[in-house]
């Protein structure tokens, strides 16, 4: 090995130690905050002995208690479920109505009252109508929670659908692309950073429902779990869902939404 090459190699192996350094900070900050949270709710718990505020350790032990018994799982399985199915019905309709919406100025003119009725329509109301009409079953409950997602989803994709740069349609007519290349090579890049917040938007808002939906008509799911712990004053029980739920909502997050949002915005990112 040359000089050269020796000096550079050098510099190699301190800027890798750097990068590596680097990227492990974020989660090491994480790491202690979620510990300095923790000192601190130990430290108020024991300052406010009291059944309304259990310390960290009695909710950890509730926690391992339903993990062992086979109700986490089972009640978190239903919740999720439920998520997925309103999250796929209220992106894939509010979607093709967002962007029949901003690709044609008349429809919506017409039917963008209808958008901002439904915008500020409370969603209890929804659920109840909902339940009061279907019955207490899972189309009501899940159908709830769709309904309450697709306006914003509509609004997102609608302001995609705008922004458009007709330069790439002329492009696509030129060199005399079918509709389905025309979707794929110029539609979906385009409204891709839309969709990404429409869904990432969607999943927080649409598990919230979903408790809900789960408090008022449902006999399993987190929702269930916590109104019954709540009519026993359980609060180590109803934190122990609360977080676990939190933390398979934020693992799916970093897991599943985030890389899925790198791939599909890679073709934005240009060579160093």
């Amino acid at each position: 090995m040359t000089a050269p090459d020796a000096a550079e190699g050098g510099r190699g192996a301190p800027a890798a130690r750097i990068g590596l350094a680097g990227a492990a900070m974020p989660a090491l900050t994480v790491a202690v905050s979620l510990l300095a949270l923790g000192l601190l709710w130990s430290l108020a718990a024991a300052a406010w002995p009291s059944r309304a505020f259990p310390p960290p350790g009695a909710v950890w032990r509730t926690l391992l208690g339903e993990a062992a018994s086979g109700d986490l799982a089972y009640h978190l399985g239903a919740t999720l479920a439920r998520v997925a199915a309103a999250y796929v019905i209220a992106m894939s309709i509010g979607t093709v109505i967002g962007v029949f919406l901003g690709s044609h100025r008349r429809a919506d003119r017409f039917f963008n009252p209808w958008v901002v009725l439904f915008l500020n329509v409370p969603a209890l109301v929804v659920i109840v109508l909902a339940y009061i009409w279907f019955g207490l079953n899972e189309a009501a409950a899940i159908g709830a929670v769709a309904v309450n997602k697709i306006p914003n989803v509509v609004v997102t994709m609608r302001e995609g659908a705008r922004a458009l740069d007709p330069s790439y349609g002329e492009m696509a007519s030129v060199y005399r692309l079918g509709a389905f290349d025309r979707i794929r090579h110029v539609l979906l890049p385009q409204l891709q950073p839309y969709f990404a917040a429409a869904s990432r938007s969607g999943i927080a808002l649409i598990w919230k429902i979903v408790l809900v939906v789960e408090l008022l008509g449902r006999s399993s799911g987190v929702g269930f779990q916590i109104y019954l712990y709540f009519q026993l004053f359980d609060v180590a029980a109803i934190l122990a869902y609360t977080l676990a739920f939190v933390a398979v909502m934020l693992a799916i997050e970093l897991l599943l939404v985030q890389p899925l949002e790198r791939h599909a915005s890679r073709w934005r990112r240009r060579p160093a």
